[in-house]
């Protein structure tokens, strides 16, 4: 009989941490006044990147229908973290882009994100979480910007 964890604990364990790490940089964003928004946000905002994005293309980004990308940017462009624009290219297009105040969210959780893996070096060493980035770049595909966790867990 092996003394290793059965096999399902393995993705438990990492969605768990991904879920304390995302919770706790939640907790501190809706400290510093960004109190609207859900983890799932993150992943649009990064869809939407410095150079904006359409509603089809969002869509296609998060794995989500055209009808459900619409509705989330309904949603931020209410609470001003986003606004639509004509596309200078075409003027029948509209561009989804961040404001100022969703230029911010995305800096203030970077600023996190490194302030939790900082609080996990000194828990854990720099070698070993070290170690355990190397492991999952190992095992995970190259591009670490897969955004369509929203379309994949089920519609918004």
């Amino acid at each position: 009989m092996s003394s290793d964890a059965p096999g399902f604990e393995l993705p438990l364990r990492l969605f768990l941490a991904f879920r304390v790490i995302i919770d706790e940089v939640h907790a501190e964003l809706a400290r510093e006044g960004h109190t609207d928004l859900r983890p799932m946000h993150g992943f649009v905002f990064q869809a939407i990147g410095t150079r904006g994005t359409t509603a089809v293309e969002l869509g296609r980004s998060l794995g989500v229908s055209k009808q459900a990308a619409g509705k989330m940017i309904e949603s931020l462009e209410r609470t001003g973290y986003v606004e639509r624009a004509a596309d200078p290219s075409d003027a029948r297009r509209k561009i989804v882009r961040l404001t100022a105040k969703g230029v911010d969210f995305l800096a203030r959780s970077a600023r996190i994100f490194d302030r939790v893996r900082d609080d996990w070096v000194r828990l854990l060493g720099a070698d070993r979480v070290r170690a355990l980035e190397q492991d999952l770049r190992q095992v995970t595909p190259g591009d670490p910007w897969r955004l369509d966790a929203p379309g994949w867990f089920g519609s918004p």
